[in-house]
């Protein structure tokens, strides 16, 4: 009886059974869009360079979302094994997760996950809802929440493959706005924050008519961040890999300002190890107290 006693005390205490906080403080980025996103920083002749820039490195608190949907230490190239017909280079993602998480003055703390889904090459009208790319957003958006965490942002660039056609310019708006209602009615996140990025180049002539749809969506917590007169790769039409670490900085600083401020309590803080110690030393004291109990009942 004495050592059941004993093994809840623990348990309640959470020393026999600890429990992690890392997955309830997993904060999750969606990553979609087409090619810009995925990353073709560094590549040249379809091979990737590899250079890591050191706003890119890896970090233990920087998880990503694998083909598996198994969450793998993040690292460059962040959509390798997602936007597999190309080869993939340096995208944003890394640079804006190292950005958010350095960030002092950020709320944002624990672990950040990025959830790859962009593909190169892709229009608007195939990110539809019921389409294989939005499906495969959800699915994999939903994956992310399975153990723990909340998303905090949708980060977009897409549209250079709608600069081609004067229908597809002229038809972006409204698919765009469509496909961001949709995407939040689905996550059953009414105000996801989105960040989208409006177009550096295209593949067409209509970039201009793509950008002012971009620049004029007017939608709740969807920002705009424009990527106009960063540096090409010299195929003119994907950011070079310090262009992309600009971006990376240029989201993490949009979000960042999104963020509202936190409020400062003047509570002291007590540290985890301090606690252990208390919680320990209360087991402790309860032990001895049930312990005298029962040499009194045997006496």
């Amino acid at each position: 009886m004495l050592a059941f006693v004993l093994l809840m005390l623990l348990a309640y205490a959470g020393l026999l059974f600890p429990t992690s906080s890392q997955d309830n403080n997993k904060n999750i980025f969606i990553l979609a869009g087409q090619s810009n996103m995925s990353g073709r920083g560094g590549i040249n002749n379809v091979t990737w360079d590899g250079v890591v820039p050191p706003q890119c490195q890896p970090n233990p608190a920087i998880l990503r979302l694998s083909s598996d949907l198994k969450w793998v230490e993040a690292s460059e190239p962040l959509h390798k094994d997602i936007d597999v017909n190309v080869t993939c280079g340096v995208g944003p993602g890394m640079v804006f997760a190292n950005t958010v998480l350095n960030n002092k003055d950020s709320s944002i703390g624990g672990v950040v996950g990025l959830v790859p889904c962009a593909i190169g090459g892709t229009k608007i009208s195939e990110w539809g809802r019921g389409s294989h790319l939005y499906n495969q957003l959800v699915g994999r958006a939903s994956a992310a929440l399975q153990d723990g965490g909340s998303i905090q942002a949708l980060l977009w660039y897409q549209g250079e493959s709608d600069t081609v056609s004067p229908e597809d310019a002229a038809l972006y708006k409204g698919r765009l706005g469509r496909f961001f209602m949709d995407l939040r009615d689905d996550l059953q996140s009414p105000l996801l924050p989105i960040f989208q990025v409006a177009l550096a180049s295209g593949l067409g002539p209509y970039i201009e008519k793509v950008r002012e749809a971009q620049l004029g969506i007017d939608l709740t917590n969807v920002k705009c961040v424009d990527a106009k007169g960063l540096q090409l790769e010299p195929d003119h039409v994907h950011l070079t890999t310090q262009a992309e670490v600009q971006l990376g900085e240029m989201l993490a600083d949009a979000f960042l300002h999104s963020l509202p401020t936190p409020i400062q309590s003047t509570a002291p803080k007590t540290s985890h190890n301090f606690f252990i110690f208390s919680t320990f030393s209360i087991v402790l004291i309860m032990f001895r107290y049930l312990n005298l109990i029962v040499e009194q009942d045997i006496i």
